[in-house]
C-alpha cells in the first residue's frame, strides 16, 4: 500500500518520501498468499478490485516488472443454500460493473478445480481474471518505479513519534531525526492502530494472526489450478511451484501481536481438506509462516482523512484484501493528498462510518 501510494505521488509530481520500520514488503504484505480477485459484494470493493486487476495486468508497463500475475481465476465452493443464494446475487452485480464472473454447477467447478473435494457442494462461483501474484515483486516494482520518479525511500527507519499541533500535521520523529511535513499517510497495516495514535487519531484496527503452509513437490499436478476456496470454513488451495499453497481461516483467533496461535490448527485444516481437497494430507508439508490480517470491525477498508488532524491520510484495515487493492488504493491516495477527485467515491470507507453505527457489508470475505 505504501509504494503504490508512493509511486503513484511520484508520478504526479510530489516530494514523496517513504519510511518503512524494517525491509520493504517484510509486514504482512510478504506473509499473503498473493490473491488477486474482483469477486466481492459490495459495489465499492468490486469497483476497487477491477481496477486494481486491470493495473496488475499492465504492471510491466507501469510501473516496470515481472509480477508472475497467474490469473487462473478464483473458485468458491459453495455448501450453504445461503451462500449460493448471495454469490448469485454478487455475480450479478459483478457482471453489471463489468466482471466476468459466473456461477457454476459442481460438476463444472469439479472439470476447473480436479483436486477438489465436491461432496455437499450445490454451486459454485468462477472468474477468470482473478488469481494470484507476487507480493514482494509488486511491492519491488512499485519501489523502484517511486525511486526512478524521485521518491525517496528510507528502510530500517521507525516512525517513533508525530507531532500534530492545532489540528495539522507538523512532523514525524524517528531515530534518525525529525522531518518536517505537513501530509502523513499511514499505511501501517495492522501497525495503523498505534501509528495513528502518535497523532491522537483513532483507527479501529487488530492484528489478527493468519496461518500459510505448503506442500513438497507434486509430480502430476495439473498446470493451472484456480485460487480454490471452500466459502464455508474459508479452506483455500493453489498452486505455488511445483506443489500447493494451503491455508484456512481460524474464526476463534483472538486478536493482537502477542495472541498465541492455536497449536492444533494445522491439523484442523487438514481435517477440513480430507473432504475439499483429499489428496493433500497425502502430499507431504513442506513447511509454511504465519502473518498479520489488519482486521476492522466490518471486514472493510479504511480510507479517508481524519477529521480532527488535517492532512493525516490513511488507508488501512483491509481484513485480508489489502494486496489485490492496493493499485487502485494507491490512486485514490495520491488524489486525496492532491485534493483532486478520485475515480470512484471513498467516502463511505472512511473511519466516521463506525461512530455513526454504520458498516459496509461484504458478503466474501475470506
Amino acid at each position: 500500500m505504501g509504494t503504490s501510494a508512493a509511486f503513484h505521488l511520484a508520478e504526479a509530481g510530489a516530494d514523496v518520501l517513504l519510511l518503512e520500520r524494517d525491509a520493504l514488503a517484510s509486514g504482512s504484505t510478504s506473509k499473503g498468499a498473493g490473491g488477486v480477485r474482483a469477486q466481492f459484494s459490495d459495489p465499492l470493493n468490486v469497483e476497487l478490485a477491477l481496477r486494481s486487476v486491470r493495473a496488475f495486468e499492465r504492471f510491466a508497463e507501469r510501473p516496470g516488472g515481472d509480477i508472475d500475475l497467474r490469473q487462473v481465476g478464483y473458485l468458491f465452493l459453495l455448501d450453504r443454500p445461503e451462500d449460493a443464494d448471495a454469490f448469485e446475487a454478487a455475480v450479478a452485480l459483478q457482471n453489471e460493473l463489468g466482471v466476468p464472473s459466473r456461477m457454476l454447477s459442481p460438476r463444472e467447478a469439479g472439470a476447473l478445480s480436479p483436486l477438489a473435494g465436491l461432496d455437499g457442494v450445490l454451486a459454485a462461483a468462477f472468474c477468470p481474471i482473478d488469481g494470484h501474484a507476487s507480493p514482494e515483486a509488486v511491492v519491488a516494482g512499485y519501489a523502484a518505479g517511486a525511486r526512478t520518479l524521485g521518491a525517496t525511500i528510507v528502510t530500517d527507519c521507525a516512525v517513533t513519534g508525530i507531532e500534530a499541533a492545532g489540528g495539522a500535521i507538523r512532523a514525524v520523529r524517528t531515530p534518525r531525526g525529525e522531518i518536517e511535513t505537513r501530509t502523513l499517510v499511514c499505511c501501517a497495516g495492522p501497525w495503523s492502530r498505534e501509528v495513528a495514535a502518535m497523532a491522537g487519531v483513532e483507527l479501529p484496527v487488530d492484528p489478527v494472526l493468519r496461518e500459510i503452509h505448503y506442500t513438497a513437490p507434486v509430480p502430476d499436478l495439473p498446470e493451472r489450478i484456480p485460487m480454490t476456496i471452500d466459502f464455508s470454513t474459508g479452506f483455500y488451495f493453489h498452486r505455488e511451484g511445483p506443489g500447493l499453497l494451503f491455508g484456512m481461516a481460524n474464526r476463534r483467533q483472538p486478536a493482537g501481536f502477542d495472541a498465541p496461535a492455536d497449536p492444533d490448527w494445522l491439523l484442523a485444516v487438514l481435517d477440513v481438506a480430507e473432504r475439499r481437497c483429499p489428496r493433500l494430507p497425502d502430499l507431504g508439508l513442506a513447511g509454511g509462516w504465519a502473518g498479520f490480517y489488519e482486521v476492522s470491525p466490518d471486514h472493510n477498508a479504511l480510507v479517508g482523512e481524519a477529521t480532527t488532524v488535517s492532512r493525516f491520510l490513511y488507508a488501512t484495515g483491509f481484513s485480508g484484501h489489502g494486496f489485490l487493492q492496493g493499485p487502485a488504493i494507491g490512486e485514490i491516495l495520491r488524489d486525496l493528498v492532491l485534493r483532486h477527485e478520485p475515480f470512484v467515491d471513498v467516502a463511505p470507507l472512511a473511519v466516521e462510518r463506525f461512530a455513526d453505527g454504520g458498516s459496509r457489508p461484504e458478503h466474501n470475505v475470506v
